[in-house]
């Protein structure tokens, strides 16, 4: 009784093994291996309904004897075949896979590049358009400040001098931060440390930087990413952490690019970030999305009370 209810569900399931493989033959382009396999499903379902027969009718399986050889035959043989040749499934599945990764870095490269291109276009206005219109009004004021006035006049022209004097200041550090001249002269580990610099002047926090790269340069990609991203992860700091110390480590490991970023800020949870990543929050989902055009590697690791710590890993040269 055990032996035949166990051959039933044993039917069942072959049944439904079937059913799913032909279900996935159109999935596979009809693939020769997947078909072959397939067709042992279905032999091997019969073979058992044979066997089945004695158990529920008169039926003797051994008046049956050289079918059930020939299927054991028909079994061995497209289940050898499909096996040997499923690995074109692989590799098909392979090649799907890197074609959708290669589009994929395409189109956040296409999103990244058009950004920057943006970016240097609005510092170019603001520079060309902008801030000669200030230097003007500036020397207007310069001039008139020469002229002799009452104290209260000398107070009012002095202020509006100081004023346009911030004015120019702020547009040239909204036209550097928006297109940093010193990331496309001088290289990463020095556009980063002139960012730090400012920011440690504020004494709002400190920001500790170490790097062994030096003058060293890399591809423009990356080096646009990377400073991208060790912004924002500084801007997430500031606005939300509540820190009063960072710490960055900008090294370069036989091929890798490598990020350590710590703050002792008041944390998150982590069950939380990934909900914030996709609603835009604390700015992880530009992080994310540029460090997965690069093909690099990052890790979150927070605990509320305890700060933040960032792990990224990026190639130096595109494979």
């Amino acid at each position: 009784m055990i032996l035949q209810i166990l051959l039933v569900i044993a039917i069942i399931l072959q049944v439904f093994a079937v059913g799913v493989a032909i279900k996935l033959i159109k999935e596979t382009k009809y693939n020769f291996s997947w078909v072959l396999l397939t067709i042992g499903f279905l032999v091997m379902a019969v073979r058992l309904l044979v066997e089945l027969l004695p158990y529920v009718s008169n039926f003797k399986s051994q008046e049956l004897g050289e079918f059930m050889v020939w299927s054991g035959v028909i079994m061995s043989l497209t289940f050898a075949t499909g096996v040997f040749f499923i690995q074109k499934i692989f590799k098909y599945m392979k090649r799907v896979e890197d074609s959708r990764r290669l589009t994929e870095k395409m189109f956040l490269n296409a999103i990244i590049q058009t950004e920057e291109k943006e970016r240097k276009r609005f510092a170019k206005d603001l520079h060309d358009g902008l801030g000669p219109l200030l230097s003007t009004v500036k020397m207007s004021v310069s001039t008139l400040s020469q002229l002799e006035h009452d104290k209260s006049s000398k107070e009012i022209v002095n202020n509006t001098e100081m004023v346009i004097n911030e004015a120019i200041k702020s547009l040239k550090e909204i036209s550097d931060n928006l297109s940093p001249h010193v990331l496309n002269n001088f290289g990463l580990a020095r556009a980063i440390r002139n960012f730090i610099n400012k920011i440690n002047a504020t004494k709002a926090l400190h920001i500790k930087l170490k790097s062994n790269l030096g003058d060293e340069r890399f591809e423009t990609n990356t080096e646009v990413v990377l400073y991208r991203v060790i912004c924002e992860l500084i801007n997430n700091t500031i606005k939300h952490a509540k820190a009063k110390k960072i710490e960055i480590d900008l090294n370069i490991e036989e091929k890798n690019l490598t990020i350590v970023y710590k703050d002792d800020g008041k944390g998150f949870q982590m069950d939380k970030l990934l909900n914030q990543a996709n609603n835009g929050g604390m700015g992880f989902s530009n992080i994310f999305s540029r460090i997965n055009s690069l093909k690099g590697e990052i890790h979150v690791d927070s605990t509320p009370g305890k700060g933040t710590q960032v792990n990224i890993k990026v190639g130096t040269a595109n494979e």
